[in-house]
């Protein structure tokens, strides 16, 4: 086992967190060989360096806090971001009902469409709806409800109803993992029932995933990747990465 100093440390906390938007301290203690106390010192460190942000029981990546005027400089992967955003536009046509989630990857999507768009967007993500109102010829639906303090999303009884009552043309989702074993998956009970819940409501389903995200795994499980209709990266469509996600079904783009 090696042993890493301090500064090594951090800077593999920070990728983890950049890549997976939000992380436990139990994770990042398998993932390190320390003790979750010393991995709560160094979260304390990097939060008080403006790097990540601390939640309950974990950290997520400042790129995920709401903040107008600072999100894009602090968004990570930012042009990976924006080429898979200009992606998933193509999708999306007028009079659509578009079921939509939040996340940095998301909200770079939201800045792609274009002004002219006539579409309904629904979303459980405060920051998201609050992005979609940028955008003129937009219907924003924001349903309510208890909001987790992990995903930023409405989670509950009555976004559950609400839901079951869609049938969306599409769905758009970020993820924090998608591996073609495990499928899409994330850490916190209530936001995955809730991606369930979008996922059934939709005909179409299309998630957005830097590269780094390929392969890898949380606890819980969202969904299979059978489940999913697009699998849309930076990478050109035919990259060898993405050929095990192809080979269960999955257009890429």
């Amino acid at each position: 086992m090696i042993t890493l100093v301090k500064k090594e440390r951090k800077e593999l906390i920070l990728k983890h967190i950049n890549i997976h938007s939000r992380v436990t301290f139990g994770d990042l203690s398998q993932l390190l060989h320390v003790s979750e106390e010393t991995i709560r010192r160094d979260l304390n460190e990097l939060s008080e360096e403006r790097l990540i942000i601390k939640i309950k029981g974990g950290a997520m990546a400042a790129g995920n806090h709401f903040s107008p005027q600072s999100e894009k400089s602090l968004r990570y992967a930012s042009s990976s971001k924006e080429r898979i955003a200009r992606k998933a536009v193509s999708l999306v046509r007028d009079g659509m009902i578009v079921l939509i989630g939040g996340g940095t990857t998301v909200q770079a999507f939201i800045e792609a469409i274009p002004d002219q768009l006539r579409a309904t967007f629904v979303t459980v993500n405060p920051h998201t709806c609050i992005a979609l109102l940028n955008k003129p010829n937009l219907e924003t639906i924001l349903i309510g409800g208890k909001v987790s303090t992990y995903s930023q999303t409405v989670i509950g009884g009555d976004a559950f109803l609400k839901l079951a009552d869609i049938r969306a043309d599409l769905c758009i989702m970020g993820t924090n993992a998608i591996d073609p074993t495990e499928g899409i998956t994330d850490l916190e009970w209530e936001t995955v029932e809730i991606k369930k819940a979008m996922f059934k409501a939709a005909q179409t389903i299309a998630i957005l995933a830097i590269a780094e995200k390929l392969n890898t795994s949380m606890k819980l499980r969202v969904c299979p990747v059978t489940t999913l209709d697009y699998l849309i990266t930076e990478l050109d469509a035919s990259h060898p990465s993405l050929q095990p996600y192809l080979a269960l079904g999955v257009k890429t783009l």
